[in-house]
């Protein structure tokens, strides 16, 4: 796969995780008080041409210049979660282009397999730096994300001491993102994307197949920007909620889509507090790899 096509595959998977009508996300015709629908739009668009450089910068350089990219076309945070786990996939799926034969690399729809993109992944993130953490620190400072708070140790308001993916190990009991780097995007490839797969061999349409593979994820583990916003219990709470509609069928029933508009009412807050965010960057997460596999065809 070229870099233009990992550019291609990162704002498309983007643009179908926005566009599917996610309980306590954006969507079309549903918006934040803070952003809109057409800024994450922009925010797609303004990734991809970073991520098609993936291969020539480290991961944290990477996830600053999309940062900044994005910062130039949405009002306030976006992405930021997104861009963190889009950066060991693109960087993993462009390196693997070096292992391919030259008519392999001369195929533009050329892809590659989940178990190569996730080995290329694990190699990636255990090659982070501390300079990679730095200027993961400066990209979180610049988005600002909600529900932050302090760490104990690591913060990312100071400068940081061990590789990025030491720190990130350091937050994985309370940010899915972080948890992602420390495990080898575990929740991505053993969750995510056996769940989108199902659903798309299936028959279900991109949306719908967004759609359950968000409820998989949400119903697998407690969101954790939730949790930091509303707390624990109330992070359990969507879990269940989530669960229950998927026991009654999700997006393949009109009781389980009946209930996907009930849950989608309850998280809609004025200032956002409810919304899963941590899940739906998962969900774009799973999208983008699944691309990177050939997913699309």
């Amino acid at each position: 796969m070229s870099p233009d096509s990992v550019a291609t595959a990162a704002q498309l998977a983007c643009l179908l995780e926005v566009r599917a009508p996610k309980p306590g996300n954006v969507s079309p015709g549903r918006h934040f008080h803070d952003a809109r629908y057409e800024h994450f739009l922009a925010s797609a668009a303004a990734i991809g041409p970073v991520m098609a450089l993936a291969g020539e910068r480290p991961i944290g350089p990477t996830v600053l210049v999309a940062v900044q990219a994005t910062a130039r076309w949405a009002p306030s945070n976006t992405n930021l979660g997104i861009i963190l786990l889009f950066a060991p996939l693109a960087r993993a799926a462009i390196e693997a282009l070096l292992d391919q034969s030259a008519a392999d690399r001369a195929r533009d729809d050329a892809s590659m397999t989940l178990g190569a993109l996730r080995e290329g992944v694990e190699t990636v993130l255990a090659a982070t730096t501390v300079a990679d953490a730095r200027d993961v620190y400066a990209a979180i400072r610049l988005a600002r994300p909600g529900g932050l708070g302090r760490a104990p140790d690591q913060d990312v308001r100071d400068e940081p001491t061990a590789t990025l993916q030491v720190v990130m190990a350091l937050a994985a009991d309370r940010d899915a993102i972080a948890r992602e780097y420390a495990t080898g995007f575990t929740t991505t490839f053993d969750v995510g994307i056996p769940a989108l797969a199902r659903a798309r061999s299936d028959g279900l349409s991109w949306v719908s197949a967004t759609i359950e593979t968000y409820l998989t994820l949400l119903a697998a583990a407690p969101d954790t920007l939730v949790a930091r916003k509303r707390g624990t219990s109330e992070a359990e709470s969507v879990t269940r909620a989530a669960a229950a509609i998927l026991a009654i069928g999700g997006v393949r029933t009109d009781a389980g889509r009946s209930h996907i508009d009930a849950l989608d009412q309850r998280l809609r807050m004025p200032d956002n507090a409810a919304n899963p965010g941590a899940t739906a960057d998962l969900t774009a997460a799973t999208l983008f790899a699944f691309l990177l596999a050939g997913g699309w065809r």
